[in-house]
C-alpha cells in the first residue's frame, strides 16, 4: 500500500469525548504512516496548530466535515510523482482554508484489482473512522478503478466523486452519488451515475455534472469540479451512532448528503468581529447577514437567530452544520454565532457576555429587531441555551437546541438544575418563554429518556423547567403506554420522513398552555449526537411565532 498525503489534519469534536476522539484520530493516522508499512510515505502540509476549544484561525472554515481526497492516479507513482499530480491540480489552497487532506493511492500491484484495491479503500475509510466528507477522484485507470469498482460498492458512503478519463462502470450505488465527470468520454462514464440518482429526485445535491472538454488542464477541471460538485455538500452518518464515534465500511448504510455552506449562493455575506474587552482579551463571534439586511433596512425590522457552539467545538460549527444558515438565505433573518466558552485566544462570554454582544448588536445596527432575538445550540450550547431562556427570559422570545438540555447534579462548567429551578419557580406563571427541544434517540453522549433512564433526565429536566416556569402542569411521571416516543400526550402529532440516507424519521408534538405550545419537542428517531439539518427548519417555523415586547417584556404569541 503505497499513500502519498498532503494534509491539515482536523481537530476534535463536542463533549466528554472530544479528547478521547482526537486520541483515537491521531492513531488512525499513525497506523496509516509508519514507515515500512508497505511503503508509506507521509507528506506534511503547512504548519497547523491544535488548539482545544476555539479555532487556531479565526478565517476561512471551521475544521468540521474537512474534505478528504481518496486520490487514484493513472498508474503508480513515486513520491515526486505524487506532488507533481497534487501541484498540476493545485489543491493545496483548497486544503488550506478548508482544513482539507490529499492522499494519492497507488495500486497495490502493478495495476489496479478490484478485489485488493477495494479492500485497500475500505481500510483506509475503516482507519478514518468513517470519513464524512470522503471525495473520490480518479484519473486514467484509477478512474476506471473508481467507475468500475468503488462508485457501485460504496458511493452511497461517499460525498462526490470526480472522474478523468477512464472507462465507464456499469452501475453505480443505488443510493447515487454527485459526480463531475471529465475527458473525452465523459458523456459515457456519466451515464450509469445519472442513471443512479434518476431514482432521488427530491434530493437537488445529488447531481451528475459532465465535462467534455478533452484538452482542459488538470487545474481547471479540479477548480470547476470543486465550484460545481466537490464544494456542494458532504455526506455523513449519525443513524445508530454519532458520526464522530467511526464507523466502518458498510455499517449503517447509505450516508446522509447535506449542503456544504455556501454564503455567496445564498446571498450572505459573513463578518469576522473581534471586540476587547481589556488590554489582552477579546471575545469573537461571526455574524452572517443576508446582503441585502446590512444597509439600509427599516429600523427594527429583521429577526436575530443566535447559535451557539457546542463544547470545544470551533465557533463555526452551528453556523456550516445546523442549517441555520441556509434557513436564513430563505427567510432573510440575521445570524450570529459567538464562541462562546473561551480559548486560548479568546476571552469566555458566559450568561452576562452573550447578552452584552447582543445589546452591542442592536446599538450597531439599528435594524435589528429587540422583540424577536431567539438562541439555540449543539450539546453544551443548547444547555447553554436552555438555560438562557431562564436567566435571560426578558432578552429572548424563543429558545431550543439539539442534543442537550439541562444537567441533574453539578457537572463542571454547566448551570444545573437545582439554581434554574428556582428561578423558574420564582418566575412561575409571571413569564413565559417558548421552548423547542431537538434530540436524537440514539444519542450517547445525552442519552433520551427510555423506561429505565427518564427519572433526572437531561431532556426531561429541562421540559419540567419550562413547564414551571411557563405555569403549566409539570410532568412529574412518564408514561411510555401513552406515547412510545415522549411517554406523555403531546398535541398536534406529527411524523415526518426525510429523504436523507436510507431515510429518517422525525417525530414531533407540542405542549399547550391555553391555545399556545410553549413547548415543541422534536425526536430523530435512531439519531446520534449532532446537528440534523432539517430540524432547523422545523425550529425556525417555531420560534418566528413569537415575539415579546419590548417595553413591557411580555410574550405575543401570532400564528
Amino acid at each position: 500500500m503505497s499513500i502519498f498525503v498532503r494534509m491539515k489534519p482536523r481537530r476534535s469534536i463536542d463533549m466528554k469525548k472530544t479528547v478521547l476522539t482526537f486520541a483515537c484520530l491521531v492513531l488512525g493516522l499513525a497506523a496509516m504512516a509508519q514507515p515500512g508499512d508497505n511503503n508509506v510515505i507521509l507528506v506534511q502540509g503547512p504548519a497547523f496548530t491544535i488548539s482545544y476549544g476555539g479555532p487556531t484561525r479565526a478565517e476561512g472554515r471551521s475544521y468540521n466535515f474537512t474534505p478528504v481526497f481518496f486520490i487514484y492516479p493513472d498508474g503508480k507513482l513515486d513520491k515526486e510523482g505524487a506532488q507533481t499530480l497534487l501541484a498540476g491540480l493545485d489543491i493545496q489552497p483548497l486544503l488550506d482554508a478548508n482544513y482539507g487532506m490529499a492522499m494519492v493511492i497507488n495500486p497495490q500491484g502493478d495495476k489496479y484489482d478490484a478485489e485488493d484495491d477495494f479492500d485497500n479503500f475500505a481500510e483506509l475509510f475503516n482507519k478514518y473512522r468513517g470519513p464524512g466528507n470522503l471525495k473520490v477522484v480518479g484519473f486514467g485507470e484509477g478512474a476506471t478503478f473508481v467507475n468500475q469498482v468503488i462508485a457501485p460498492r460504496a458511493g452511497g458512503q461517499i460525498a462526490d466523486i470526480l472522474t478523468v478519463g477512464g472507462k465507464p462502470g456499469k452501475s453505480v450505488d443505488a443510493a447515487g452519488v454527485p459526480a463531475y465527470v471529465a475527458g473525452k468520454n465523459a458523456s459515457k462514464v456519466a451515464r450509469p451515475y445519472q442513471k443512479a440518482i434518476a431514482a432521488h429526485a427530491d434530493e437537488p445535491l445529488l447531481k451528475v455534472v459532465v465535462n467534455p472538454d478533452a484538452k482542459a488542464s488538470l487545474k481547471d477541471i479540479f477548480a470547476d469540479a470543486w465550484k460545481q460538485v466537490l464544494g456542494c455538500n458532504y455526506r455523513y452518518n449519525n443513524y445508530r451512532h454519532t458520526h464522530y464515534e467511526g464507523a466502518r465500511l458498510g455499517e449503517y448504510g447509505s450516508y446522509e448528503l447535506e449542503p456544504y455552506l455556501d454564503c455567496e449562493a445564498l446571498g450572505i455575506k459573513r463578518l469576522i468581529v473581534e471586540l476587547p474587552t481589556g488590554k489582552d482579551t477579546r471575545w469573537l463571534w461571526y455574524e452572517y447577514w443576508p446582503e441585502e439586511l446590512l444597509e439600509g433596512a427599516p429600523d427594527h425590522s429583521v429577526p436575530v437567530m443566535v447559535l451557539l457552539h457546542g463544547n470545544m467545538n470551533d465557533p463555526r460549527t452551528q453556523a456550516e452544520t445546523s442549517g441555520f444558515i441556509q434557513v436564513a438565505g430563505e427567510d432573510r433573518f440575521f445570524v450570529v454565532e459567538m464562541e462562546w466558552q473561551g480559548t486560548p485566544n479568546y476571552q469566555a462570554m458566559g450568561h452576562d457576555g452573550i447578552e452584552t454582544v447582543l445589546y452591542h448588536l442592536f446599538a450597531k445596527y439599528p435594524q435589528l429587531d429587540p422583540s424577536r432575538v431567539y438562541a439555540e445550540g449543539l450539546s453544551a450550547g443548547s444547555i447553554t441555551a436552555t438555560a438562557l431562556g431562564i436567566k435571560k427570559s426578558h432578552l429572548f422570545a424563543a429558545v431550543g437546541g439539539h442534543s442537550g438540555g439541562i444537567f441533574g447534579g453539578a457537572f463542571k462548567g454547566y448551570t444545573p438544575l437545582e439554581p434554574l429551578w428556582a428561578e423558574a419557580t420564582q418566575k412561575r406563571g409571571a413569564v413565559e418563554m417558548p421552548y423547542c427541544s431537538v434530540l436524537g434517540t440514539a444519542d450517547n453522549v445525552v442519552p433520551y429518556i427510555k423506561p429505565d433512564n427518564w427519572k433526572n433526565n437531561n431532556y426531561l429536566n429541562a421540559w419540567n423547567a419550562y413547564q414551571q416556569m411557563n405555569g403549566m402542569e409539570v410532568a412529574s411521571e412518564l408514561d411510555f403506554s401513552v406515547d412510545p416516543v415522549f411517554a406523555q400526550k403531546l398535541q398536534d402529532r406529527e411524523t415526518i420522513l426525510y429523504a436523507k440516507g436510507d431515510g429518517i424519521t422525525v417525530e414531533t408534538g407540542q405542549l399547550y398552555k391555553g391555545d399556545v405550545p410553549l413547548i415543541k419537542i422534536v425526536a430523530v428517531m435512531d439519531y446520534g449526537h449532532w446537528n440534523f439539518q432539517p430540524t432547523a427548519r422545523i425550529m425556525w417555523d417555531y420560534f418566528k411565532q413569537f415575539r415579546r415586547d419590548p417595553e413591557t417584556r411580555k410574550l405575543i404569541y401570532n400564528p
